[in-house]
């Protein structure tokens, strides 16, 4: 049995995820900082154990299923109250040291609307 791969990456107030679907019910929510999934598990209060593989391109990860996911989604959702991403990065000191990270992709990715490609 094959299921296609979803792919998802998401520049959050809380960490910088990368979502993937495994198998059809099973998803990996990957992360290159621990502190982005513990800020996660504190956000979506979850008790899921975040796996670390050294060798991996994203290190540290939690697995769940589709219900979790997506209540998981809903409270990043909800937690949005802010008017501008990169100022709440800018005031959340544990996530402070990627602003010039998402400054960066933001630059590429306007550079990409300017352009057409």
């Amino acid at each position: 049995m094959s299921c296609k791969v979803a792919v998802m990456w998401l520049a959050t107030q809380h960490g910088f995820f990368s979502i993937v679907q495994k198998e059809s019910d099973l998803y990996f929510i990957r992360a290159r900082l621990r502190q982005d999934l513990e800020n996660l598990k504190q956000l979506a209060e979850l008790d899921d154990e975040i796996h670390e593989w050294p060798q991996a391109d994203y290190r540290f990860r939690i697995i769940v299923d589709m219900e979790s996911l997506l209540e998981i989604m809903v409270k990043m959702t909800t937690a949005l109250d802010y008017p501008n991403f990169k100022g709440r990065i800018y005031e959340r000191e544990e996530q402070s040291h990627k602003l010039g990270r998402y400054h960066r992709i933001w630059e590429m990715m306007a550079d990409l609307q300017h352009t057409g490609g």
